[in-house]
């Protein structure tokens, strides 16, 4: 094993031995220590976890490889999230934090992760343009398979309506989404990967190795990152609701935003690298496949969660949850229709950023409501433009894919062309 991979996952798994040890010795010396300790701990796992999830896919194919990345990439978010819902079974307390943790990564995802990536990207393309002397690039263009993703996203960000609109989050509609998850991994296990994978940092060291120390190294990061999280998840879950009364910090700000940034932190570093490296499409198709198990197996499984916690067949939902839920759908759909043509603009980008910012200003339940109301408009016109890209995108995960010749109902629909990456003025 190359020493630089070495030094690398030392250093992670010495950061995570504090967390060890207060767990083991049921050492809690007082909630800020125990937030920054088990915290630091749950985002070197998530590094470990990260780089074994992106090796990985050499031994899986492309377009399940990114899904399955998305998803082991935000299990630390699921750890929290469920112990939150599993708690509320029991204490009733706890049943404002359920969703918190999910609808405040949700949005990061969109409102910082996507434009970060795009704006990278078109920088890296910008800078190669110039020096070639070439037209300016001005838009990233998705690859012809993304249709299957954002079909799917967009099929979830209208169901996720249902939930504001029910007050709760039912076992039956759990149940739905986590079908609805499994569906999505059978259809991307069905695509066509685009060509050969690449890797960046120590996941490329990961999977130069010859393959049977590849694969057992990619076990042994899962397993051990696995059970760092689930270790520090319940002390990390409950050190960031003790901290904001110590801290006279909103608890409810602290679960939605500190967690996510410590689990996403990864995701978000491995996305960058890739698109420094030119890779901006791939980056942004595994956050999209991020969002698309967030909406589905992740929120399936809260009442499920809930029920072996010891509650009924319904998790509740108060007004905060419920408006929470308003603003993280309105921003899906806001975003599903911004890259409904499968281009993504650099001013969609800063738009993107620009009005995730404004709701750290705008608190109160009305303004929300108008933002998400925003959100939903500025969704219209987008649709308006991309019409055209409308029904072939709602049925591209239900629609059989064309293969023989390189096309799929996408491009039989004229929906966009076939290259992507980023693109110039007059493409």
């Amino acid at each position: 094993m190359p020493r630089a991979l070495i030094r690398r996952i030392g250093l992670c798994l010495l950061i995570a031995a504090p967390a060890i040890v207060f767990r083991v010795l049921g050492f809690h010396p007082n909630a800020v220590l125990d937030l920054v300790v088990f915290g630091a701990a749950v985002v070197a796992a998530s590094f470990l976890l990260a780089w074994a999830a992106e090796a990985a896919q050499k031994d899986i194919s492309g377009p399940l490889a990114i899904a399955i990345l998305a998803l082991i990439a935000v299990l630390p978010e699921y750890a929290v999230d469920l112990y939150y819902a599993f708690r509320s079974g029991y204490d009733p307390s706890y049943e404002q934090f359920a969703a918190a943790n999910m609808t405040g990564s949700n949005r990061l995802l969109l409102g910082f992760g996507w434009p970060l990536v795009v704006i990278v990207a078109l920088m890296v393309a910008n800078r190669v343009a110039k020096s070639k002397k070439a037209a300016r690039v001005t838009f990233l263009q998705l690859p012809r398979e993304s249709r299957l993703d954002v079909g799917f996203l967009a099929v979830l960000a209208v169901v996720a309506f249902a939930i504001p609109l029910l007050g709760h989050l039912p076992i039956w509609f759990g149940l739905v989404l986590i079908a609805a998850f499994a569906l999505y991994l059978w259809r991307a296990s069905q695509a066509e990967s685009d060509g050969e994978e690449h890797f960046v940092g120590p996941a490329a060291l990961i999977a130069d190795l010859p393959q049977r120390p590849r694969r057992l190294t990619v076990i042994a990061l899962f397993v051990v990152a696995a059970a760092i999280i689930l270790a520090c998840a319940e002390p990390f879950a409950e050190a960031l609701v003790e901290s904001g009364s110590a801290l006279g910090i909103d608890s409810y700000f602290l679960v939605q935003w500190l967690a996510p940034l410590a689990s996403e932190a990864p995701e978000f570093i491995i996305a960058v690298m890739f698109a420094l490296r030119g890779m901006g499409a791939a980056a942004i198709g595994t956050l999209i496949a991020s969002k698309i198990n967030q909406w589905s197996l992740l929120v399936g499984s809260l009442p499920l969660a809930h029920f072996f916690g010891g509650g009924g067949g319904d998790l509740p939902l108060d007004a905060r949850q419920i408006e929470e839920f308003v603003l993280t759908g309105s921003q899906t759909v806001m975003g599903v229709a911004i890259i409904m043509a499968l281009r993504f603009h650099w001013w969609s980008a800063v738009s993107l950023a620009a009005i995730f910012a404004v709701q750290f200003f705008v608190t109160d339940t009305g303004g929300r409501y108008i933002l998400s109301g925003v959100q939903i408009a500025i969704a219209i016109v987008a649709l308006i433009i991309h019409r055209r890209s409308i029904l072939p995108t709602l049925a591209a995960p239900f629609r059989r894919r064309v293969r023989g010749d390189g096309s799929d109902d996408a491009l039989l629909a004229g929906a966009e062309p076939a290259a992507s990456g980023p693109r110039r003025e007059g493409a």
